[in-house]
């Protein structure tokens, strides 16, 4: 190795002096605000699809909900209408059986009259039935529809029977009475018919079809049924078969006395001392008599009067049939416009009847003073 070589340093092998390397300064760290637990993330679209399938069901059962009460609704539309039509035929031929009892009671109609007056109702009544054949019914009332037109049906031809039995060339009253008798329980039968057939299994229909507010009309048509018996038919047709009124009677005491006037509410009326009666806003009074004869009478009017200038205050009521030795009571409703302090007479007459001869009982005159009430 020559004096160069020994020269060289083999600086190479030594490892410089390391340092350790200075860290840069790090910010302060700012803690983050606790969540609170929740479900574990994997659960969150799980619970997303729960929530949508609930919403979905529930707009279902609304929507059901809402066709179900629109189709409730209509249904109740229909059978309302329907009720609504059967009402105006029922009234119309409650009318036309309100007509009949005026005709039949009336005492001085002739029997040409009550036979004119008799087919103009059956001609009414038919164009009822015609009315109520075109009415639509629903479904589940087809029968009950068909029953309401046989009760109208009948009525027409309980009053054709009883104009064809009017018109009768016959001496005999038993026979005639017999006669008419048997045409006036038609509509006796209508009656029935309407209730029975239409009008109760009409009403258990709408209860089945849960359907409420929906009423089902009635109808009665004979508004006295006692005039369907062969006595009161014969008692009709011997007060009209004489043409003038009525002049033909059954034999034996007929007529009425009269019994008693009470004020409505109150005490019975004296004929011999002053009667003191408050006026109240619901004044009546009650009238009672008693058919005193061997006979039954139909068309028995009578009327209350009060004296009052410059004209007295009249009442009037018609009792269809009164049947020997029976009493009816007569209510006469809201007399008003009284005369007040001052004394005046009520007066009650019960109108003759055909055959009465003694007339000294039909009528009463009270004295009476009216009060105000209070005073």
């Amino acid at each position: 190795m020559t004096e160069r070589d020994s020269e060289i340093e083999f600086d190479f092998f030594e490892e410089p002096a390391t340092t350790e390397a200075e860290r840069p300064d790090r910010a302060p760290r700012t803690r983050r605000p606790r969540r609170p637990p929740g479900p574990p993330s994997g659960l969150t679209p799980l619970l997303r699809l729960i929530g949508l399938i609930s919403l979905a069901i529930l707009v279902v059962v609304l929507l059901v909900f809402w066709i179900s009460s629109c189709r409730g609704e209509a249904k109740k539309d229909t059978y309302s209408n329907y009720m609504g039509d059967v009402d105006q035929v029922a009234n119309q031929s409650e009318r036309i059986g309100a007509s009949l009892n005026t005709a039949i009671t009336k005492p001085d109609i002739t029997k040409t009259q009550l036979v004119q007056t008799l087919d103009g109702l059956a001609q009414q009544q038919q164009q009822l039935v015609d009315s109520a054949e075109n009415i639509s019914e629903p479904g589940p009332l087809r029968n009950e529809q068909q029953r309401m037109v046989d009760a109208l049906q009948f009525r027409v031809s309980g009053l054709r029977g009883l104009r064809d039995g009017f018109s009768a060339q016959t001496k005999n009253a038993n026979q005639a009475g017999q006669l008419l008798a048997a045409q006036a329980r038609r509509l006796v039968t209508s009656d029935v018919v309407w209730d029975d057939q239409f009008r109760d299994p009409a009403m258990q229909e709408l209860k089945d079809q849960d359907i409420q507010g929906v009423q089902v009309p009635d109808s009665n048509f004979l508004q006295n049924p006692d005039l369907a018996t062969s006595t009161a038919m014969e008692t009709v047709w011997q007060r009209v078969s004489g043409g003038g009124g009525g002049t033909t009677t059954s034999p034996g005491p007929h007529g009425h006395n009269l019994v008693s006037v009470k004020v409505l509410g109150g005490a019975e009326l004296s004929k011999d001392q002053l009667n003191e009666i408050v006026a109240t806003t619901d004044l009546g009074f009650q009238v009672t008599f008693e058919n005193s004869g061997d006979s039954t009478e139909t068309g028995v009017r009578v009327t209350l009067t009060i004296q009052k200038s410059p004209e007295p205050i009249v009442r009037r009521q018609t009792v269809d049939l009164t049947e020997p030795g029976e009493q009816q009571t007569v209510t006469f409703r809201n007399i008003t416009n009284v005369p007040f302090v001052r004394r005046t007479t009520l007066q009650v007459d019960i109108d003759k009847v055909p055959g009465e001869t003694n007339l000294s009982n039909n009528t009463a005159e009270y004295p009476v003073i009216f009060s105000y009430p209070g005073g």
